[in-house]
C-alpha cells in the first residue's frame, strides 16, 4: 500500500486531478511555496505569480493579514522583555492567516517535488501511522487481526479523502497518533528480553517528552486539541511520578507557546487568525497596482467567540442536545458514518470492560470534554466550516480511539469493523479527489441517507458549496429558503417543486420567523402513490391524474431553531415517474418527474 500510494503521489497531477482548490488549500499551499522557495512566510507579488503559474488561477480562498510592527526590548525586571506594538505594517507586508507549522514541515518535499511533495508528505505520515498502529495492536493481538484492524482504522473511514486535501488535517491526525503511541505503547507492550535503544526510549520518560513536543505542535496547528495533553500529565501524577508529569506539561507549554511566539515575531501577533485578517477571492493584493489589502477581500478575524451564537437563550439547551446527536450519527459529519472504526472500537472497549485501564479512561474523558467544548463554542460550525466531508475537526481526536483497542484473537471482528465502515465510506474513498471537491454529491446515496440531517448547521453543510441548490427563495409572506440536498429534487418553479420518480428527495426548508403550520400540496399528471414527510410527520397519498391533495402539518413549537432561523426537513418519494419529452408534443424536458409539491407556510404573526 505504501508503494501504491507513493507511486500515485509522485505521478498524479494535484491541480488537474484535484478539481481545483478545496477548503483552505489556497493558504496552506501558498505558505508551503513561500517557505520552500523564498525561505519566508510573507505574501508578496512573486507568491501570486508563482501560484498562477502552477494553478493557472489565483489562490481563491486565501487568508492574509496585515502584520504588526513589533519591537522587543530587554528590561531589568520580570518578565525581562517588553513587547511594544507600533501598529500595522506597510501595505506590502502581508502574512498568511493560518498556522505555519504544517506547510513548514512539508516545505522540504515541496522544494524537491513541487506540489506533489505535499501528497508525498501525507503518504509518509500515514505510513508511519500504520506502522505505529500495527505495532501497538501487535503488542496484545495476533498478526492478522492487528494488520486488518490497523488498515481498517485508516481505510474504512474518511481519512483517505483528507489524504488528498492539501491542508493540515492529515498532519494533525498524525501528530496525535505519534504522540499517543509514544505515551501508551509502554502500557501494553511486554518488556523484551534484550531491549535495544529504541525499545528503552519508548518505555522511558523521554518518549513522553517527545509526545508532549508533538502535542505542543498540534495545539499550535489547531488550539482545539489543547486538552489532549491532559492524560500525559495526569497519569504520571496518579502513579506518583510528579516530576515526569510536570516535565511533560512544561515541555508542552514551551513548545506551543514558543510556536505562537515565533508567529508573533513573524507577523507581530500571537494569533494567526486575529488582527487585520481577510479572505480573498478572484482579486488579490499586488495583483494590480491599485489593488491593495485595504480595498480588496472580506474581513475574517477570529479573535473571540461569537457570543450571540454561543449564548443564544432561545436555543442553547435544545441545540446542544441536538448537536450531540448529530455529532454521533449526523448524515454529513457524524462519528458513526465517517469514523466508524473508532466508534466500533469504543463500543468494543465498553463491551470488554474488564480490560479497561485507567489511562484509557483519561483519554476518553478528554475526547468527550473536547468534543463538548467544540460543540458549545462553535454551535453552527463544529464540523470544521466550509462544508467538509465528515467532521474535519475530529481528525485530530480520531487517533485516540485507536488506543482503546483490546486484545484480538481473530480477524473476524476487524473484518466486521472494516465492512461497517465501508458501508458508509467506500464510495467516498474510491474517488477521494471527487469527494473532496464535491462533498455533497456522494451523500446522495448509500447508508448515510438513513441518518438525520444536521439542522443546527444548515448554513455550513456541504450543499452550501453548490450555490445553485442552496438558499433558494420560495414563496412569500413568509418567504422560505430551500436547500436541495440531492439530485432527486429539481429547482423550484412557479408551480412548485418537482421530485423525481422512484427515488426519495430531501429538502431542508428554512424560515426566518416562526410558523404555525405548513400546507404541503401534492399533485401528479399520472396515477401515482406518493410518500410525503414534513418535520417527521409522514403520509402516503394515492393520486389520480391531475388530482391535488393537501397535507397540513402543525408546526407550532416544532422545527429546529438555529442561526436565527427555523429548519424543517421535507422528504418526498413518488412510486412512478414520467419524462415530459416522451409524453408531451414539443417538450424538450428530459427530467424523470414523479410528483409536484407546493409549500404554503402560515406565519405565527398572521395568526396573532
Amino acid at each position: 500500500m505504501f508503494v501504491l500510494t507513493l507511486s500515485a503521489a509522485l505521478t498524479v497531477d494535484p491541480v488537474a486531478n484535484g478539481y481545483g482548490l478545496k477548503g483552505d488549500e489556497a493558504t496552506y499551499t501558498a505558505m508551503a511555496f513561500s517557505a520552500a522557495y523564498d525561505r519566508d512566510l510573507a505574501f508578496e507579488r512573486k507568491d501570486l505569480e508563482r501560484y498562477w503559474a502552477i494553478y493557472r488561477c489565483g489562490p481563491d480562498g486565501i487568508f492574509l493579514k496585515r502584520g504588526k510592527i513589533v519591537r522587543y526590548n530587554v528590561i531589568w525586571k520580570p518578565p525581562f522583555v517588553r513587547r511594544v506594538v507600533w501598529g500595522d505594517g506597510p501595505n506590502d507586508h502581508l502574512y498568511f492567516g493560518k498556522a505555519y507549522i504544517y506547510p513548514l514541515m512539508a516545505s522540504p518535499l515541496v522544494w524537491l517535488m513541487g506540489l506533489r511533495g505535499m501528497l508525498v508528505f501525507h503518504v509518509l505520515l500515514l505510513t508511519g501511522v500504520a506502522l505505529c498502529g500495527y505495532r501497538f495492536a501487535r503488542a496484545r493481538s495476533a498478526r492478522a487481526p492487528s494488520l486488518v484492524f490497523t488498515l481498517a482504522f485508516l481505510v474504512a473511514s474518511v481519512v483517505p479523502v483528507f489524504g488528498v486535501w492539501l491542508t493540515a488535517e492529515v498532519f494533525n491526525l498524525s501528530l496525535t497518533f505519534y504522540a499517543y503511541f509514544l505515551w501508551a505503547y509502554k502500557e501494553v507492550a511486554p518488556e523484551p528480553a534484550r531491549p535495544g535503544r529504541l525499545s528503552r526510549f519508548v518505555r522511558g520518560p523521554w518518549s513522553d517528552v517527545l509526545a508532549a513536543t508533538l502535542l505542543g505542535m498540534l495545539t499550535f496547528s489547531k488550539p482545539l486539541y489543547a486538552l489532549l495533553i491532559v492524560p500525559l500529565v495526569i497519569w504520571p501524577w496518579l502513579r506518583r511520578r510528579f516530576v515526569r508529569g510536570l516535565l511533560v506539561g512544561l515541555v508542552f507549554a514551551a513548545v506551543a507557546g514558543g510556536l505562537f511566539g515565533v508567529n508573533s515575531l513573524i507577523a507581530g501577533e500571537w494569533n494567526y487568525q486575529g488582527g487585520n485578517r481577510k479572505v480573498f477571492y478572484t482579486w488579490f493584493p499586488t495583483q494590480r497596482p491599485e489593488m491593495t489589502f485595504d480595498n480588496q477581500g472580506y474581513g475574517n478575524t477570529t479573535n473571540k467567540l461569537k457570543e450571540d451564537a454561543v449564548y443564544d437563550s432561545r436555543a442553547y439547551a435544545n441545540r446542544f442536545v441536538l448537536n450531540v446527536g448529530y455529532f454521533l450519527v449526523g448524515r454529513h459529519s457524524g462519528l458513526v458514518p465517517f469514523f466508524f472504526p473508532g466508534a466500533a472500537v469504543f463500543v468494543l472497549w465498553l463491551w470488554r470492560y474488564r480490560e479497561i485501564r485507567g489511562w484509557q479512561v483519561l483519554m476518553v474523558l478528554v475526547v468527550m470534554a473536547s468534543a463538548a467544548t467544540t460543540i458549545v463554542i462553535l454551535p453552527y460550525t463544529w464540523s470544521g466550516g466550509g462544508g467538509p466531508p465528515g467532521n474535519r475537526y475530529f481528525m485530530g481526536f480520531y487517533p485516540v480511539l485507536f488506543f482503546l483497542l483490546p486484545a484480538l484473537d481473530s480477524a473476524v471482528v476487524p473484518l466486521l469493523i472494516w465492512t461497517g465502515g465501508a458501508i458508509f465510506t467506500a464510495q467516498l474513498v474510491l474517488n477521494p479527489y471527487f469527494t473532496a471537491r464535491f462533498p455533497y454529491w456522494n451523500l446522495n446515496h448509500g447508508a448515510v441517507r438513513f441518518l438525520p440531517i444536521e439542522l443546527t448547521m444548515v448554513n455550513d453543510l456541504p450543499i452550501m458549496l453548490d450555490r445553485l441548490r442552496a438558499r433558494l427563495p420560495y414563496g412569500n409572506d413568509p418567504g422560505l429558503s430551500l436547500y436541495l440536498l440531492d439530485e432527486n429534487v429539481y429547482d423550484p418553479e412557479p408551480a412548485g417543486v418537482w421530485f423525481s420518480g422512484g427515488r426519495r428527495g430531501d429538502v431542508i426548508v428554512r424560515t426566518t420567523e416562526p410558523i404555525v403550520s405548513m400546507r404541503v400540496t401534492v399533485t401528479s399528471p399520472i396515477p401515482n402513490r406518493v410518500w410525503v414527510s414534513f418535520d417527521g410527520r409522514s403520509r402516503t397519498i394515492d393520486l389520480e391524474p391531475g388530482q391535488s391533495i393537501d397535507m397540513v402539518v402543525d408546526t407550532r413549537g416544532r422545527g429546529v431553531y438555529a442561526d436565527n432561523g427555523f429548519g424543517y426537513v421535507l422528504s418526498v418519494k413518488a412510486d412512478k415517474g414520467f419524462v415530459p419529452k416522451l409524453r408531451e408534443t414539443g417538450s424538450e424536458d428530459r427530467r424523470f418527474l414523479g410528483a409536484l409539491v407546493r409549500l404554503e407556510a402560515t406565519a405565527e404573526r398572521a395568526v396573532k
